[in-house]
């Protein structure tokens, strides 16, 4: 049965993408599909999830990431220096579309639908890791039992999602994957240690300041505030 719902998922999956609204990003196009913009992959296995498993709703945790940092590890003929990512950033061109309608729209879908979209902060993941684990197991319906949180099961998944441990293990530190515009990437450029406030170090203040007004403007009455 699980086959034949795979199959008539796929075969249906065209027809579904003509009917939902479109935009370009900038290696490919994006489908607002129950409230967020998806890539046509997301968007297959949502349907494949909800075909194969009707009772388990679709969970969208959402993470946004540095491009510039990304864009200059896949190769060396694609390169982007920092003041020309910025501007372009500020323009709404990144790779998932402009961030703000980007975050927006899975911020406003979480606000909505709670049971089915997780929205964290990075920043606020960072401050009590130990926290949003709990959180996370409980929007997937495993909390942890009292048992696991006396014996140390909370801190045991925090250590063992690290950055350090993730970055450490084989199939991470060696490899390549072709996962960006068709172009090789290595898996090691995936891991970048970014740490709460380093923006610092690359923006001028004039920058973060002019970035800071347009997050502000482009999210202003939806709650949601960085």
């Amino acid at each position: 049965m699980a086959e034949n719902n795979h199959d008539a998922a796929e075969e249906g999956d065209g027809q579904l993408l003509s009917t939902l609204p479109k935009k370009e990003g900038m290696w490919k196009p994006f489908f607002l599909y129950r409230g967020c913009w998806l890539t046509p992959r997301a968007v297959t296995s949502i349907t494949l999830l909800q075909s194969e498993f009707a009772p388990r709703p679709d969970d969208v945790v959402l993470a946004t990431f540095p491009n510039w940092h990304y864009m200059n590890k896949v190769s060396a003929d694609f390169s982007l220096d920092m003041d020309a990512t910025f501007e372009l950033f500020c323009e709404g061109f990144s790779l998932y579309g402009p961030l703000w309608d980007h975050v927006r729209g899975y911020w406003e879908q979480s606000v909505a639908e709670p049971d089915r979209v997780l929205f964290l902060k990075y920043d606020d993941m960072m401050a009590d890791a130990g926290k949003h684990v709990k959180m996370l197991a409980e929007f997937l319906r495993v909390p942890f039992t009292v048992e696991e949180v006396s014996g140390g099961a909370v801190e045991e998944v925090v250590a063992l999602c690290s950055f350090e441990n993730l970055k450490s293990l084989p199939v991470n530190s060696s490899g390549v994957s072709d996962r960006i515009g068709g172009l090789p990437m290595e898996n090691s450029s995936y891991f970048r240690a970014g740490k709460v406030g380093d923006w610092k170090i690359t923006l001028t203040e004039e920058m973060a300041k002019k970035l800071d007004d347009i997050v502000q403007e482009k999210l202003r009455g939806s709650g949601l505030a960085f």
